[in-house]
């Protein structure tokens, strides 16, 4: 005999597993964490103080 299923509650589930698949690929896509982004921007700061320390400056003539 064949199971009785909820159609309702079987479209829910439905569209949870589609939001979520498309959460799940959206944050591959886009998603950093906290600490990757300060991480990040410590590195750039950094990297621009350092060659901000290693340029000459020009003469005035």
């Amino acid at each position: 005999m064949a199971e009785i299923v909820n159609l309702r509650t079987a479209r829910k589930a439905q569209a949870r597993a589609k939001a979520r698949a498309e959460a799940d690929a959206n944050a591959l896509r886009f998603g950093r964490t906290k600490m990757q982004r300060n991480l990040e921007e410590a590195q750039v700061d950094k990297a621009r103080a350092n060659l901000d320390a290693h340029k000459r400056e020009e003469p005035e003539a």
